[in-house]
């Protein structure tokens, strides 16, 4: 009976391709089993389908026969589309009446819960699941479903089918520009998405570059107000004498200069989504003014003698620690607590472990999309294996504004089809040393010591955590500390997981 293996391909396996040492899960399963022939689903691009058919077929036998699917979802997390592509393949291979295997590990969640769902009822099949401490190994799902309950799976809501994924919720496309694989950020994603479908107001705290206004965005297009405006200010940005007239709008005449009416950013952001992007920034006077309106709803133009009703949602971004900042008496708390009812707070790249490599690459292809807009992918620049290490090492105090900035040049300073590791050092601002350099204080001022050694720690403390993939007792080894309880214990002081 010929042994065949199905199986999405996911974004390791195409990162995978690229990479001297681990090749991905399916590599890793090809590697481990035989099999006769491999169907593979591809939701990318034709093009990188094709690539890495490609390339697999370099490394399999002559014996193993590669089939690839393009398939067209919604989404990567849409259950409904995922169902009916891969009912439709696992129906077509039923009835050449072949051993069935299912590589559960690439993919999305949704698409584990589906190959779950149809693999454990209607296409009776062995699991497989590849990682890359582990490689590729059988695994037995304990667990039943009733036969009955799939008929209709295609027609069920999303709700139900994420009962069966551990409660991941459908994605809306409008996250689908938000890349990552990394749990805390899927996570994130998941509360934004709630967020969206309820008109509270929300605060996304994070760094300098992390994506706030990607969140932001994504929130307006998953919304009831998606349709509606979406306007964007910088606080940071306000002249002192134009706050009001920028906030509020004014009337012709309101003072010099205002030649004509003007709407403030309430009053355009009318029925939509205003975002106040840092938030932090504004002047202890602005915030009682921004309170009136939230609180009540209306503002009054500068000139004006009769207030405008406006119905706003608002969104602010802010890399400032706000509860640090209402303790010192900088920020009104009452306007804090009325604005964070929803919080999202993203975290550093340097600390979206499996995220960077990914980030690169997405990046690489929107940077070629926007120079080259009529090439070919398979003429878009490639980062090598040297200069992918190299983005690994660096800890990108910039986040994702400095990768982009940093690929962009490289991209264009590039010769060839590839960006290799001294296109992207030549693309690289060199480090300078400021006055947070631990050896930099001459004790002009006091200097709080525990505070210096508490950074020192907290450092290496995530270095070896990530240069580990988490795995603790390395980490400890890495770090010269003897008790892995020792450093479990430091992990909880400084709240790294």
């Amino acid at each position: 009976m010929k042994k065949t293996l199905v199986t999405w391909v996911g974004q390791h396996d195409l990162d995978g391709a690229l990479k001297l040492e681990h090749h991905g899960p399916i590599y890793s399963a090809l590697s481990a089993f035989d099999f006769d022939e491999v169907v593979l689903l591809c939701n990318y691009s034709s093009q990188q389908g094709k690539s890495y058919v490609k390339w697999l077929e370099s490394k399999l036998s002559d014996q193993t026969s590669l089939r690839l699917t393009q398939v067209t979802l919604v989404s990567p997390v849409d259950f409904s589309s995922i169902y009916v592509a891969a009912n439709e393949c696992l129906s077509e291979l039923a009835q050449s009446n072949c051993e069935l295997s299912i590589l559960l590990s690439p993919g999305t969640p949704a698409m584990q819960a589906v190959w779950v769902l149809l693999g454990k009822t209607k296409y009776p099949a062995q699991f497989i699941q590849s990682s890359k401490e582990k490689g590729a190994e059988l695994v037995q799902i304990p667990f039943d479903i009733a036969a009955e309950y799939t008929p209709l799976a295609n027609v069920l809501s999303s709700t139900k089918l994420t009962q069966l994924s551990e409660s991941f919720p459908n994605q809306s496309p409008a996250f689908s520009e938000i890349v990552t694989q990394n749990p805390l950020m899927e996570r994130l994603k998941q509360q934004a998405q709630i967020l969206a479908k309820h008109d509270v107001p929300v605060l996304i705290q994070g760094e300098t570059g992390t994506g706030k206004e990607l969140f932001a965005r994504a929130i307006h297009n998953a919304s009831n107000r998606a349709d509606q405006p979406f306007v964007a200010v910088n606080c940071g940005a306000f002249p002192l004498d134009l706050i009001d007239s920028i906030l509020f709008g004014h009337k012709k005449g309101a003072f010099t200069g205002a030649s004509s009416d003007r709407l403030g950013v309430f009053q355009q952001a009318n029925k939509g989504t205003l975002f106040l992007d840092e938030f932090g920034e504004l002047e202890a006077s602005v915030q009682v003014r921004l309170l009136r309106v939230l609180q009540e709803g209306v503002v009054t133009p500068v000139g004006a003698t009769k207030e405008e009703s406006v119905d706003v949602r608002l969104i602010c971004a802010t890399n400032k620690d706000l509860l640090q900042a209402v303790a010192n008496g900088e920020f009104r708390e009452d306007l804090f607590y009325r604005v964070a009812v929803g919080v999202l707070n993203l975290p550093p790249i340097k600390n979206r472990s499996g995220d960077i490599t990914l980030l690169a690459n997405a990046l690489l292809t929107q940077i070629a999309k926007q120079l080259n807009p009529l090439a070919k992918n398979d003429e878009d620049k490639k980062l090598s294996p040297n200069a992918i290490n190299l983005i690994l090492k660096h800890s990108w105090p910039g986040n994702v504004r400095e990768l982009h900035s940093t690929l962009l040049r490289a991209y264009l300073w590039s010769q060839g089809g590839s960006i290799d590791e001294q296109d992207l050092k030549a693309a690289m601002f060199p480090k300078q040393s400021n006055n947070n350099d631990i050896f930099s204080h001459d004790l002009s001022n006091p200097i709080d010591l525990q505070e210096i050694l508490d950074e020192v720690e907290e450092y290496y403390l995530r270095l070896a955590w990530q240069k580990t993939l988490g795995k603790k007792t390395k980490a400890s080894e890495l770090l010269g500390i003897k008790s892995y309880q020792n450093y479990s214990n430091r992990l909880e002081k400084f709240k790294i997981n």
